[in-house]
């Protein structure tokens, strides 16, 4: 059974009941479930499946391509020397196929593209020379690597510039999926275990598949994580080696936004990686982004050109925050269970999933159809202007001239708003009115686990989102 992506399923249901050819990309991060997606939609049926070898020259991928055709059926040619010979051979293949639908599907296609060879020539040869003048070809081509496939494919600027019928970005599960798959394999967690997993994997449908029953959730975060042959122990070693060729400049980058919460502008980030500020940079920055390793967003009142780059992927934070180290402790996790350096990371680590699932409080504030903007906020102190200085990581800008100052707090329980807390938000209010001049109402929000607790000072509170309604 397959998990979520109702979207994608139907898009590629639409493309075989259709009376034209369609070419499919399919791109994503490792491990996000590209190939399971495919294999599952089409019901492991295809006239030709192939995927690239992770080694090998031109020679090795060639021999591979060719057996693949061999073992659907086709007529294999060894001594094939280059690719537009290669894809002949899958002309043929096609051709004597019978089936209504010619499936073809083509994983890891960035792995074929060897240096010197003349893949990208074939494909668009294939495809515009051939396949595209037929109605009954589905031409499915999928990679991790990113970046490739947003410079070769995506945004071909050559002979398959606008050649795409559709894309698919395949993004990480939300809460209410990996709930989803969660009760589907018979696991009894709750929804705040659910969360806490959530908090360090994020939404990587493969991280999920590493649960045991029997294990409580701690337990299952060492197995994984810190045990001597923990399965994900060096997943971060790979993790952007697979999806970049070259993984060195953006690991500079989220080593960087790793160190500051709040995010770095461009010229931050160039400052600190000592990168050069040019369109490589934007590409790099862009595709990060499409990974869902960062997110980009307008500060709250700056103009786009000061644009505030943040590292969100909740892997890859909890990587700089515990395994950079090499921790050897096996029992490591269930070690530092109620420690301060834990519910300080979780507190962090709230606020990212909160970020993730924008929608959902969007629902549950009852302004799905409004259309909004997400903003953080930064305001520097100024005594003389009575502006108390503020870090507003949730903004929500309303077209009805609303915007829901949000203030996410994780708790074991209700969450019992202090007087502190209390100035604290009263401030920011203050400060967002005095440093903006904006004429909207401004709504206090608390999103927090379970609730509040009803005090003296809750009432000051406009709406109130929980950890359920991140689950819709």
């Amino acid at each position: 059974m397959i998990i979520g992506r109702n979207a994608e399923i139907k898009m590629l249901n639409a493309a075989v009941n259709d009376d034209r050819s369609h070419f499919i990309a399919v791109y994503g991060r490792r491990r996000i479930g590209k190939t399971y997606l495919i294999r599952e939609a089409f019901n492991y049926r295809f006239t030709f499946q192939h995927a690239g070898l992770s080694a090998g020259g031109l020679r090795e991928q060639i021999f591979a391509f060719e057996a693949s055709i061999k073992d659907a059926g086709g007529s294999a040619d060894t001594s094939r020397k280059n690719w537009l010979e290669a894809f002949e051979d899958l002309k043929d293949l096609i051709r004597a196929s019978r089936e209504n639908k010619k499936i073809i599907f083509i994983d890891e296609l960035s792995w074929m593209d060897t240096q010197n060879s003349d893949l990208m020539v074939a494909l668009e040869n294939f495809w515009n020379g051939w396949a595209s003048a037929r109605t009954d070809i589905i031409l499915i081509v999928c990679a991790s690597a990113t970046s490739w496939m947003l410079s070769n494919i995506i945004h071909n600027k050559g002979g398959l510039y606008h050649r795409l019928t559709e894309e698919i970005a395949l993004t990480a599960f939300s809460l209410a999926e990996c709930e989803e798959f969660v009760r589907y394999n018979g696991f009894a967690f709750s929804r705040n275990q659910i969360l806490q997993f959530y908090m360090i994997f994020g939404g990587v449908p493969y991280y999920w598949t590493f649960l045991e029953k029997g294990l409580s959730i701690s337990q299952n975060i060492d197995k994984i994580l810190f045990a001597p042959k923990a399965p994900l122990r060096n997943e971060f070693k790979y993790l952007y080696a697979s999806i970049f060729r070259h993984p060195e400049a953006y690991i500079r980058i989220v080593e960087a936004l790793g160190s500051k919460k709040a995010g770095m502008t461009r010229e931050e980030i160039i400052y600190s990686t000592k990168l050069t500020n040019s369109g490589e940079l934007t590409k790099k920055l862009e595709e990060l982004e499409s990974c869902g390793f960062i997110r980009k967003f307008n500060a709250f009142g700056m103009k786009k050109k000061n644009a505030v780059y943040q590292l969100i992927d909740n892997f890859t934070l909890f990587y700089y925050q515990f395994m950079e180290d090499g921790q050897t402790d096996e029992h490591f996790w269930s070690g530092q269970i109620n420690t301060p350096r834990i519910n300080t990371w979780q507190g962090l680590a709230f606020e990212r999933v909160c970020l993730e699932h924008i929608m959902q409080i969007k629902n549950k504030l009852g302004i799905s159809g409004v259309k909004t903007e997400s903003n953080s906020c930064y305001i520097k102190a100024d005594p003389e202007a009575g502006i108390h200085g503020s870090q507003i990581d949730l903004l929500i800008v309303r077209n009805d001239q609303v915007i829901n100052l949000c203030e996410m707090k994780y708790s074991s329980s209700e969450y019992t708003i202090s007087g502190d807390v209390d100035r604290d938000i009263r401030h920011k209010i203050s400060d967002l009115m005095l440093s903006s001049k904006t004429k909207y109402a401004i709504y206090p929000t608390i999103i927090t686990s379970y609730g509040l607790v009803d005090n003296s000072y809750s009432g000051n509170i406009q709406s109130v989102v929980t950890m359920d309604d991140l689950f819709v």
